[in-house]
């Protein structure tokens, strides 16, 4: 990239890669959004899902400490309740309950011990390491390119209708508290993503800022779809399980010989 792009190329190139590489094209989606997967295939992507979960805050508060601009700390904190809650009072009285709370009754749902998915001891090493990329790109990276990775988020809620649809057409444990994290996401990401796309917009103006929040996109959609290859490869096919990961009472766990 030689000159800077415009307002409208630029974003045309950061959508594209959401046509190009977002998760939903994913084999493993279409399995879980198709009804193809088992009870036990299921829980494990809910518990894997979940170490993702529990890290967003983590990310957004690593990003919020480099945040020079109180006015940006206060807009994008947001992000950080919408995942954490306000805490069990206010959540009762106003309904404020956080995404992490909302996963946690899905799989609760799905028959998984709450104890045993907060411990995070069932994920797959593949899963630790693609998130903790994550955090660790956004802690690194400048305040550009991490509030750039957040743009997955334009992609979201098409995935989140999809989703819902399968689960209520193909799933016994789809209800209103198995459901709530991904309806409550329809109306957070749209907002989420008015703000960020706007930043990344407005900020990135030189050609090599634009090439920056490109690849700061693609590399959060690789990471997305990283966990996936994993799930994919333990629970679907070959279905190699490592060892210490969850194994599902529907699947015998491989063995391992020297």
């Amino acid at each position: 990239m030689t000159s800077a792009l415009s307002r409208e190329d630029l974003e045309r190139e950061l959508r594209a890669i959401g046509e190009r590489q977002y998760h939903d094209l994913h084999p493993f989606h279409k399995l879980l959004h198709g009804g193809k997967l088992k009870r036990g295939q299921v829980q494990a992507w809910a518990l894997n899902r979940f170490y993702y979960q529990v890290c967003i805050p983590k990310k957004d508060l690593a990003l919020m400490a480099r945040m020079d601009d109180p006015a940006l700390r206060r807009i994008w904190i947001q992000r950080v309740l919408d995942h954490d809650g306000f805490g069990e009072s206010r959540e009762r009285e106003e309904g404020k309950v956080g995404g992490i709370e909302r996963w946690l009754r899905l799989t609760d749902g799905l028959g998984l011990d709450r104890d045993y998915v907060t411990s995070l001891r069932g994920i797959l090493p593949a899963t630790r390491y693609a998130v903790d990329s994550y955090v660790n790109f956004v802690s690194s990276k400048s305040t550009l390119e991490a509030v750039a990775s957040s743009l997955t988020e334009l992609f979201a809620p098409a995935i989140h209708r999809e989703r819902i649809a399968g689960f209520e057409a193909y799933y016994a444990f789809a209800n209103d508290a198995t459901l709530s994290y991904f309806r409550k996401r329809l109306d957070e990401a749209p907002r989420d993503v008015e703000f960020g796309l706007e930043y990344v917009l407005d900020n990135a103006r030189t050609p090599e800022q634009q090439q920056q929040v490109i690849a700061a996109l693609r590399h959060k959609a690789e990471l997305l779809w990283a966990q996936l290859d994993a799930l994919h490869h333990a629970y679907v096919s070959p279905g190699l399980i490592p060892p210490g990961a969850f194994v599902p009472d529907d699947m015998e766990p491989p063995v391992y010989r020297r």
